[in-house]
């Protein structure tokens, strides 16, 4: 574990720093040079941010409270690379902010800074061959996950409490379980995400994270109005384990799980398990059909400009054939019917977030990426809201609990946070 970044702040002691600037310039730069190349897209200099706490609200709800943007959501004046080389030379560089960017900003956040990303956000492990692969920013070697890899990584130094990431296969459940982070995914079509660059628009979200529970509480509050108040009812829910996990996950699942509900009774969770099952190969076939639909303008043109391991999986989607994707269509449709019938009787679902803890360079496979996958992509494909848990593992090292719900602004949220807090 590195030994030279300090413990996180949390939002108050943020807010309460009389250079708070000069702290988070600090914190930066204690990061290894080529991890500080591979998290920060751009960094706002002390000077500029100085100033933006000076002007800074602190009766707004997270007014001083400093966050980055996963570069996918567009920064007024700043080209948008989404992990790339060349995005800014197919997509203009925006004069506005994009949506999330600016209700952070009324809310009283201060923009630091942008964060790199798995390229095009299409991927889990934040490997990027133009950038750097981003580290688990505590354990040198170890993916920090992804696809938003720099935002996470930047919470987990230390640098700010609080980053925008977006989750579409798993990239902020994943990250959030390597890094041992407090996570959360929306919806698909939402303001927030819907003038972020895409990549397969149906299943894209919008998110963040945070180091403590109670910074989780607060950001519900400012961004959602979710106010932690006793439910009006007894609150129904079970945990489901899923097939795959390291004996040692699944072990933390089990114990951590139980803090919060009881496992399925067999006649659910089989019916869930069979609905589940196929969700990572729907995934691949679905979610990639309209990554391909966005690049296909452009994609021959700037072939060699692609990470490699990013173009073969554009490749796959443009191969996928009619009967194919009406075969997973169909698939989909089943899998749609068991959330909606889990749904009408019970307020929340829990899940396992990870399989195993924070890959190596080695284990960032694809075998490795099916696993996640087989985790995340039942929540994807239903478009459902997650909060993700952090579960410590030995050594220091983290999986998680996927939360899953029916809207975001469900009552269980603050329920669940009130209990890891």
């Amino acid at each position: 574990m590195s030994s030279a970044l300090g413990p996180p702040l949390d939002f108050a002691a943020w807010r309460n720093l009389s250079a708070a600037a000069r702290e988070l310039h600090r914190r930066a730069a204690l990061l290894p040079p080529a991890q500080h190349r591979a998290l920060f897209a751009t960094l706002e200099t002390e000077a500029a941010l100085t100033a933006a706490f000076a002007a800074a609200d602190r009766n707004s709800p997270l007014g001083g409270v400093p966050f980055l943007v996963k570069d996918v959501f567009d920064q007024a004046g700043r080209p948008t690379f989404a992990g790339s080389t060349f995005l800014p030379n197919v997509r203009p560089t925006p004069a506005a902010d994009g949506a999330f960017v600016r209700d952070v900003r009324a809310a009283g956040g201060i923009c630091a800074g942008k964060t790199h990303l798995h390229e095009f956000a299409f991927g889990l492990t934040g490997e990027n061959p133009h950038t750097g692969d981003c580290e688990h920013p505590r354990f040198p070697g170890r993916t920090s996950g992804g696809s938003s890899s720099g935002s996470a990584a930047a919470v987990a130094a230390g640098v700010v409490p609080f980053a925008l990431g977006t989750d579409t296969g798993g990239s902020i459940r994943v990250p959030a379980a390597f890094c041992g982070l407090f996570g959360l995914r929306l919806t698909p079509h939402a303001p927030w995400i819907a003038d972020a660059m895409p990549l397969a628009p149906s299943f894209d979200t919008a998110g963040w994270f945070t180091a403590t529970a109670a910074d989780m509480q607060l950001a519900l509050h400012a961004l959602l109005g979710v106010t932690p108040t006793a439910p009006a009812t007894q609150l129904r829910g079970y945990s489901l384990t899923l097939p795959g996990l390291d004996t040692a996950v699944a072990a933390a699942f089990t114990t951590a799980a139980a803090r919060l509900a009881p496992p399925a009774p067999t006649a659910l969770r089989d019916e869930l398990l069979s609905a589940f099952a196929d969700a990572a190969s729907l995934y691949a076939v679905l979610g990639a059909r309209e990554t391909w639909q966005i690049h296909a303008p452009w994609a021959d043109t700037y072939r060699a400009h692609y990470d490699p391991v990013v173009w073969q999986r554009l490749a796959a989607a443009r191969a996928l054939t009619p009967a194919t994707i009406a075969d997973a269509e169909t698939r989909h449709a089943r899998l749609l019917t068991a959330w909606k019938n889990y749904f009408a009787h019970h307020d929340f679902l829990v899940l396992p977030a990870s399989p195993c803890a924070a890959l190596t360079k080695p284990e960032c496979h694809a075998a490795n990426r099916t696993r996640l996958l087989s985790l995340t992509a039942p929540v994807t494909l239903a478009g459902l809201p997650a909060l993700t848990l952090p579960v410590p593992l030995a050594d220091g090292l983290t999986t998680a609990l996927q939360i899953v719900v029916p809207s975001p602004t469900s009552p269980v949220l603050p329920v669940v946070l009130a209990e890891w807090t």
